[in-house]
């Protein structure tokens, strides 16, 4: 009597939220190390919004939502920066019903205008034969995939984000490149700064972690840094950047200022609706700053936003020896049997900590050990006995 074939482990990837360096080397990785360990692999495309718009009664759309992985599909994605898997900031738990799939429109009751759709999430995950699921994300993707953990769904999840700020890990793939790029750019705008004998107003992504924008400061040497944790008095900076600007040779001045930075007694700047997630878009602070600085001053401003180049383009070495080395891991816990996991880094050691964590606080730069609130600056105290970023 002929033995039936034994169905073979199959896991699910996807990447939510903002596309970042080192995503493409994550998922090449996750599948090379599956093959290998004769484990199936499931891409699902556009991050939690794959599984939202995956409908089992209308094959024809579903390619568009999911596709197989193989090593001669990804064999040379990791060449390349953002997501082959493309992205989303989907949030199953919080759809519009002018959002939802048409399919499932017809699931809103009267007058509901959001709902929740995390059930439908879970049967699609049973139906493709998923064992677990990988997401890659931050805060925003791995909050749902906390929740799709607690409803008893197979979980281990990879933090990436340039702001570095997911809670429990020292480190989020994309960090690294981020600081590269931002101290790069930074460095290269001093030409027209210093031809031009001008002050130069940078803007950075980070929305309530300064993390990146302040680390790229340090390292660029820039004269003055804003931060989101520290409000800011214009008329102050107005000062202080002009003490600079005499005291420099060339007499230019460079401040650098993370996206959701907001004066004394302001306020972020937000433009649009909020996102899945309850996010406005941020963007505008450093011209309003640099506006403001022309007016007191009486200097020509440089205004630039570093914003989408901070996450273009290839990873750094950095960004790729942990983006393969958390995709081995996670492959190890799917092997183990372990899960509702987050693959981390604790003070420049590997490791895996509850998902849960993830919820359990916020991640902000530690002011009184990094940075000088008086004089806007990078100010490191004690580097002794830090991790290699300090954070």
């Amino acid at each position: 009597m002929e033995q039936k074939s034994k169905k073979k482990p199959r896991i699910a990837v996807l990447t939510g939220g903002g596309d970042v360096p080192g995503l493409n080397p994550c998922i090449k990785t996750l599948v090379y190390r599956a093959d290998s360990e004769g484990v199936d692999v499931m891409g699902i495309r556009r991050g939690w919004a794959g599984l939202l718009e995956y409908n089992p009664d209308d094959s024809p759309v579903n390619p568009n939502c999911i596709q197989e992985l193989n090593p001669p599909e990804v064999r040379t994605i990791d060449r390349s920066g953002g997501t082959h898997l493309h992205t989303s900031r989907t949030n199953p738990s919080a759809i519009r019903k002018k959002e939802a799939p048409g399919f499932l429109k017809k699931r809103f009751k009267k007058k509901e205008t959001v709902k929740d759709f995390t059930s439908h999430i879970l049967k699609n995950l049973e139906y493709l034969k998923i064992d677990a699921i990988i997401p890659i994300g931050g805060d925003d993707t791995l909050s749902f995939a906390d929740r799709v953990h607690r409803e008893g769904f197979p979980v281990i999840a990879i933090p990436k984000t340039m702001d570095n700020d997911v809670f429990g890990t020292d480190y989020c793939i994309g960090f690294s490149t981020a600081v590269t790029r931002s101290v790069i750019f930074i460095n290269a705008l001093r030409t027209s700064a210093g031809s031009h004998e001008r002050i130069a107003v940078v803007e950075l992504f980070g929305r309530y972690c300064g993390e990146t924008s302040l680390v790229s400061a340090y390292l660029a040497g820039v004269d003055r840094a804003i931060i989101p944790e520290v409000p800011f008095d214009a008329k102050r900076l107005a000062e202080l950047i002009m003490k600079d600007k005499k005291a420099n040779p060339k007499n230019y001045a460079m401040i650098a200022i993370s996206e959701g930075a907001k004066m004394i007694a302001g306020e972020m700047f937000l433009s649009g609706e909020s996102d899945a997630y309850g996010h406005r878009r941020l963007g505008g602070i450093g011209e309003e700053t640099g506006a403001i600085l022309k007016e007191l001053t009486g200097e020509d401003v440089l205004n630039q936003r570093l914003s989408y180049l901070m996450r273009s383009g290839e990873a750094d070495s950095l960004d790729l020896m942990v983006a393969v080395n958390y995709a081995n891991m996670a492959i190890d816990l799917f092997l183990k049997g372990v899960f509702g996991r987050l693959v981390a880094l604790s003070r420049g050691i590997y490791t895996d900590i509850p998902l849960s964590t993830i919820t359990a606080g916020q991640k902000r730069v530690d002011v009184r050990e990094f940075y000088d609130g008086e004089e806007y600056r990078p100010k490191v105290r004690h580097a002794g006995g830090k991790p290699m970023f300090l954070y």
